[in-house]
């Protein structure tokens, strides 16, 4: 079971992060898999979607996957790039969210691999970046199609919409923010227990952090039932990771106040 929005409320319309800002957010975590024609596995050891949206991978340049890109007809090879999003905290089903990009690998050409790598590094300075050129091997993906699965269901994306977005202002604190809640917080995860209507949580069912984006907590009820993914609001949606600390606080004492009425 999974909370939804009508269908006649779009999601930026409650602060709610839209289709396209959801896939980059899921493109920022690791790991990612490839799926290519001729290849049976090769390792991505870094991915990453620039600031500007272009999809770069880091590979083993003796791999399979960097001998199949060189081979291909045409000098390049269709692809389909899975990202994967754990939740960062003990779940009976940890996968929140995947992500499917789909299109055609290319190297990334000799005059323009220095500006990429920097693009790269400016959004995830991994260490395999210093081995491009080297044992290493930076691939482009043109993209065709971009499709996620989150909450039971699927959203196809324009690739002209994913690469305008940009991934939630939270993406990088989440997880450290949903372990420190969960590890070290209960009273105030049992106050943001209160916030879910009284209907949808009953006595044994565990209420458990799933997500942190702009627009509030989602949280996860599991019970012999199964689960449900419900989500608690922020006053105001939160456009730095410097506004998160004053808009919990300010949901927590809204949830203090009602607790006392």
């Amino acid at each position: 079971m999974t909370s939804t929005t009508p269908p006649a409320v779009r999601p930026e319309a409650l602060g709610r992060p839209t289709p396209a800002e959801r896939a980059r957010t899921v493109a920022c975590r690791p790991p990612a898999a490839v799926c290519a024609a001729g290849v049976s596995g090769s390792r991505v050891l870094a991915h990453a979607t620039t600031l500007t949206g272009q999809v770069l991978l880091v590979v083993p340049t003796d791999g399979e996957l960097a001998a199949a890109v060189a081979a291909a007809d045409e000098g390049d090879l269709p692809a389909l790039v899975m990202v994967t999003d754990h939740a960062p905290v003990p779940l009976r089903d940890q996968v929140r969210a995947q992500l499917w990009l789909s299109g055609w690998l290319t190297p990334v050409r000799d005059e323009d691999l220095r500006a990429a790598t920097l693009d790269f590094a400016d959004v995830l300075p991994a260490g395999s970046l210093l081995d491009v050129g080297v044992t290493a091997t930076l691939l482009r993906l043109d993209l065709a199609e971009v499709v996620l699965g989150e909450g039971g269901g699927t959203a196809e994306i324009e690739p002209e919409d994913y690469v305008a977005a940009s991934p939630d202002p939270l993406v990088a604190v989440e997880t450290s923010a949903l372990q420190h809640l969960d590890d070290d917080h209960p009273e105030e995860l049992a106050l943001l227990r209160t916030r879910i209507p009284a209907e949808w949580v009953r006595d044994g069912d565990v209420v458990r952090p799933l997500g942190l984006d702009r627009a509030g907590f989602r949280l996860r009820i599991e019970s012999e039932r199964g689960h449900r993914d419900v989500r608690v609001p922020f006053d105001v949606p939160v456009t730095t990771a410097e506004d998160l600390g004053p808009a919990v606080h300010r949901l927590l004492c809204a949830a203090r106040r009602c607790c006392q009425d």
